[in-house]
């Protein structure tokens, strides 16, 4: 499974950020996302690592988070030497942040706790049309194309929030006021919170989904929250944020 990895121009990574992009399941790709994790890479000093996971609908759940999972789990197991660090984050954009959050979920139930933080950026929580939040989207295709002949779409590696959420690192939640997922992000929140999750709920002002890949000022305050927290939670070294 490819993988592209963003190494810090000057110096040894000073830890390791697994990225998975978004697209909603079926579109996008671990380099659609190069220019945002090699600034990441630059301003934190760590390597970013990128998921070049299967898509929907030629490949539906759970191909994905197969793979998501699988290159988690190779960073658990060899971080410390192929990169010389064993500080490892997660986090995603939209899709990517649902598949980061089942990716948490896979590694906690098999014990295994190496990551430390997780920044989710505006992902959908419930892809089963139960809850309030997710009748919102119940019509959008990329549901039934990454669902596809899954029977039960509460299951928590579809939707993860019916999840028991318990054991998870510190998660930052980042949405916009204008993103028709605010909802699902709040209930996440919310359960996350319930669970005794360290959860930071960010929520930015008039932002649409999507708003941080955006070349506004909204969008470069989310990012330097996203860098500053990122610093904090993974515990780099002073200096290593330029």
């Amino acid at each position: 499974m490819p993988v592209r990895i963003h190494l810090p121009a000057s110096g040894e990574p000073a830890g390791v950020f697994l990225e998975i992009h978004g697209g909603g399941f079926y579109l996008g790709s671990a380099a659609g996302s190069d220019v945002r994790n090699r600034n990441l890479a630059e301003t934190l000093g760590i390597a970013v690592v990128s998921v070049d996971y299967r898509l929907a609908p030629e490949h539906p759940w759970p191909a994905a988070p197969d793979d998501c999972a699988t290159a988690a789990l190779w960073l658990a197991d060899l971080a410390g030497h192929r990169f010389g660090t064993t500080r490892l984050g997660i986090g995603g954009f939209s899709a990517g942040a649902t598949l980061a959050m089942t990716t948490l979920l896979r590694l906690r139930d098999r014990g295994i706790g190496a990551y430390r933080s997780a920044v989710l950026q505006f992902g959908t929580y419930d892809l089963s049309a139960q809850t309030p939040a997710g009748r919102l989207i119940a019509d959008e295709y990329f549901i039934a194309a990454y669902a596809g002949s899954a029977k039960d779409r509460t299951h928590p590696d579809l939707s993860p929030i019916y999840a028991d959420l318990r054991g998870l690192p510190p998660v930052l939640l980042v949405v916009g006021t204008d993103d028709i997922l605010l909802e699902d992000n709040l209930a996440m929140a919310g359960r996350l919170s319930a669970a005794g999750v360290d959860v930071d709920l960010r929520i930015y002002p008039a932002s649409p989904h999507g708003f941080t890949g955006h070349p506004t000022a909204m969008a470069r305050a989310a990012t330097h929250d996203i860098e500053s927290w990122l610093h904090r939670n993974l515990e780099l070294p002073t200096g290593s944020e330029t």
